[in-house]
């Protein structure tokens, strides 16, 4: 059902929408700052009720810890109690745990013993670089010297100035895996919002040229010759290969991901304002990612957004994640504050979020479902419980804030005020 032409309001600026919001922001940062915090360093993955999982030496993985100190800038900015301990237990466990001090770059995986896999990820290194750009707003002391270091290391050791993008991963000793016969879209996705947030808290217009370049790879010249369906797996010169498959299915998925179309869509928008809009393919792309993944992705009889599709469009692995939820709410928020038109945007908004409502946030335990069935259910064939606070609390914040940039740095601007 939608309203919209009832009242002629976006939710968002309804006052009852933004408590709303608010109280399940609230209730995430909660579910997360009271358990997910390993006294010996690093956070836990929680189970359903919010137990740690991993036994007696957890594995601690990088984006982890990365996004928790993301996260809880965010917390500490907006005034939340607490959060400040978070971001400093976060900050010193990146630093002097997941970073190699021998070679550089920074460990995909550690545990009480080191490292558990010394891989070098440009994913990993996407969310560090987040880390330290929130955390450089928050006013965090170990902030520009984790910005410096993971910046020469991009730079040094990923970025591939003839592509404009970066190479996927390495080992210890920055030996390309697999000859570096990879090249992935979700790291160099990820790297675009971290490269927003770097140029937002530093001012230096590199991480925005940067940015701008993965952008123009990515969505302009590899989607754009696909349809605007957003390729995930490469080859090292960058050709789409449609028949790509790694038994890693949480992180590099066969075929296509709808929900990685809606984050580019956000990330189009807020990379279109922050550069002065100048790149109005962009605007363009935005509007048909969004569209085409609400039209395809979108499971019309059940609700939720399948997980992948295959090259022809069909729904190929069909349990229901809540990232791309999460995604979709911010892309149609973006949207809707960025290219107001007909009501599409506001009541795909309206559809998404009470999908969530009544599908996804565990009203009995706390937290979000992470995964459902194809008939909404919750279950557990790719994550065991209730590991990641980045996307859900993402989600509930944007809707609150000007629709121009990344939230530590919108929050500053605001002064807080929600």
């Amino acid at each position: 059902m939608s309203d919209n032409g009832l009242n002629g309001s976006n939710w968002a600026s309804l006052p009852y929408h933004r408590r709303w919001l608010l109280d399940q922001a609230n209730g995430l940062f909660d579910f997360f700052q009271y358990r997910a915090m390993n006294p010996k360093g690093g956070f836990f993955d929680l189970d359903d009720q919010g137990n740690p999982l991993g036994g007696a030496n957890p594995t601690r993985g990088i984006h982890a810890s990365a996004r928790m100190v993301h996260c809880y800038s965010i917390g500490y900015l907006l005034g939340r109690p607490g959060a400040g301990d978070i971001i400093d237990h976060g900050m010193r466990y990146l630093w002097e745990r997941h970073r190699d001090t021998e070679h550089g770059g920074y460990f995909w995986q550690v545990n009480d013993d080191g490292a558990a896999d010394s891989n070098k990820q440009g994913y990993g290194h996407a969310f560090v670089l987040l880390a330290a750009s929130s955390a450089k707003i928050a006013g965090h002391p170990l902030a520009d010297q984790m910005l410096a270091d993971i910046t020469e290391v991009l730079e040094a050791r990923f970025w591939e100035p003839k592509h404009g993008a970066i190479a996927e991963e390495f080992q210890r000793d920055w030996s390309p895996i697999d000859g570096g016969s990879y090249r992935g879209q979700n790291s160099n996705m990820h790297l675009t919002e971290a490269l927003m947030a770097a140029f937002e808290a530093t001012g230096e217009k590199a991480y925005l040229d940067k940015a701008e370049s993965i952008a123009d790879l990515v969505i302009r010249r590899l989607a754009g010759s696909v349809g605007f369906r957003v390729a995930e797996h490469f080859d090292p010169n960058w050709v789409i290969d449609k028949d790509y498959y790694h038994p890693d299915e949480m992180f590099r998925p066969a075929g296509t991901t709808p929900g990685h179309w809606l984050e580019w869509s956000r990330l189009l928008l807020q990379l279109w304002t922050l550069g002065g809009k100048q790149h109005g393919w962009m605007a363009e792309a935005a509007k048909a990612l969004f569209v085409q993944s609400m039209s395809l992705g979108w499971d019309k009889a059940k609700g939720g957004f399948f997980y992948t599709l295959d090259w022809a469009d069909k729904p190929a692995k069909t349990n229901k994640l809540w990232w791309p939820m999460c995604e979709a709410a911010g892309a149609a928020h973006f949207l809707n504050e960025t290219l107001p038109s007909d009501s599409f945007y506001e009541d795909s908004y309206r559809l998404i979020w009470g999908t969530i409502a009544n599908r996804f946030i565990d009203h009995k335990n706390g937290g979000w479902h992470e995964e459902l069935t194809e008939d909404m259910a919750p279950a557990h064939t790719l994550f065991p419980g209730k590991g990641d606070i980045y996307h859900a609390l993402q989600a509930c914040l944007i809707p609150l804030f000007p629709a121009t940039g990344s939230l530590t740095k919108v929050i500053v601007d605001a002064e807080g005020r929600i």
